[in-house]
């Protein structure tokens, strides 16, 4: 399976202040990555059979068939990028990927969005945490903290 190199101007941890402490991370779940893919390869799928149905093609099951290679494509090829986020909660920040810092004070609210928690700032900057495993935990999670 092909695997892309993190670019190195995003794909750097930031680093912890002095005396900060990690009290969770939330790395990507590989289940929910694959699960979204294939929800995405159906539905586009579909999309793409109807309408070739509207369109009169005589072969409707290209599309789904075309939508499944492309996505499935696709999803092997960034997995490893996708896999490799990982969000860490500390008792001051909430750290992302790409030097994502955000002061735990500037949180508006976390909320679960379609197998990713959906972080909404003060200032209504907007984060996804993607691919949770259990993605209404990891909000509350994130919440109880601010």
């Amino acid at each position: 399976m092909a695997r892309i190199e993190p670019d190195p101007i995003l794909g750097h941890a930031v680093p912890l202040m002095d005396g900060e402490t990690v009290l969770a991370e939330f790395p990507a779940d590989r289940t929910a990555y694959w699960r979204s893919h294939l929800v995405m390869a159906v539905v586009l799928g579909a999309a793409a059979g109807l309408f070739l149905i509207w369109q009169g093609n005589p072969y409707p099951v290209a599309g789904p068939l075309g939508a499944a290679i492309a996505i499935g494509a696709r999803a092997a090829f960034l997995a490893s990028e996708a896999l490799g986020e990982t969000w860490r909660l500390t008792d001051r920040r909430l750290l992302g990927p790409g030097g994502r810092a955000i002061p735990l004070t500037q949180l508006q609210s976390a909320r679960p969005f379609l197998g990713a928690v959906q972080i909404t700032t003060v200032t209504g900057d907007r984060h996804l945490v993607k691919y949770q495993a259990d993605p209404a935990a990891t909000a509350a999670r994130i919440m109880t903290r601010r």
